[in-house]
């Protein structure tokens, strides 16, 4: 059984929290190290289960920044689809008060009075992952931060210009801002807010790649 389905069985706090990670062999060319978005998703004071767009070998060292928990630093000790399992190095003090944290956010998100305005604002898809494509038909996958009707937020193992045209899952838009984690992409239209999910969502190359044709069509006759 691997570590990851171990730690399954395991207790810990399902709980899925935005964060930011580097991993200890990527760096920018100013030769600092890169960050790159990601999730958790089951959590303890001991490991975390992490949704992420770039994964290293076990044994890699990875320092992760979370809002709610602050910095994480550990040791990945699987690897899985999609992310990792990090096995936490931090001292006695620190775990001591991820447990507290941790109780109180499990108390928390079982309190249904509980409504996170955050998330009224934004939308955050069940699954991260999906397909980019860009003009030259080059694919790959990213990891989907949020997204909103008028464009999405993503996090990658690529630093594409402003101004670059590509498809996020089945809609096509242009790169418009960079930052640490990743870049944002304005889409072409304005989206159904009921139907982002879904047009995030994992695709073929060959789908994104007539979606980027329709758009671009579509785009010249306006």
């Amino acid at each position: 059984m691997s570590a990851a389905h171990e730690f399954m069985n395991r207790r810990a706090v399902q709980i899925q929290t935005p964060g930011r990670y580097s991993l200890a062999s990527r760096f920018d060319a100013t030769g600092a190290r890169r960050e790159f978005a990601c999730r958790t998703s089951r959590i303890s004071p001991f490991q975390m289960l992490v949704a992420a767009p770039v994964t290293g070998p076990e044994g890699e060292r990875v320092i992760a920044h979370f809002g709610e928990f602050g910095k994480l630093d550990g040791l990945i000790s699987d690897v899985v689809d999609g992310g990792f399992l990090v096995d936490l190095v931090i001292s006695q003090g620190e775990r001591e008060k991820l447990t507290n944290k941790l109780e109180w956010l499990d108390k928390r998100t079982r309190d249904p009075s509980v409504v996170d305005v955050r998330k009224q604002q934004r939308i955050v898809p069940k699954n991260p992952h999906t397909t980019l494509l860009f003009a030259d038909e080059t694919a790959l996958t990213c990891f989907v931060i949020d997204v909103s009707p008028s464009g999405v937020a993503i996090s990658a193992d690529v630093e594409p210009d402003i101004g670059t045209r590509l498809a996020v899952g089945r809609t096509v838009g242009s790169v418009v801002r960079r930052f640490d984690e990743g870049f944002a992409v304005r889409f072409d239209q304005l989206q159904d807010p009921s139907q982002l999910e879904l047009l995030v969502r994992p695709t073929t190359a060959l789908a994104a790649a007539a979606a980027m044709r329709y758009s671009e069509s579509s785009w010249y006759l306006d």
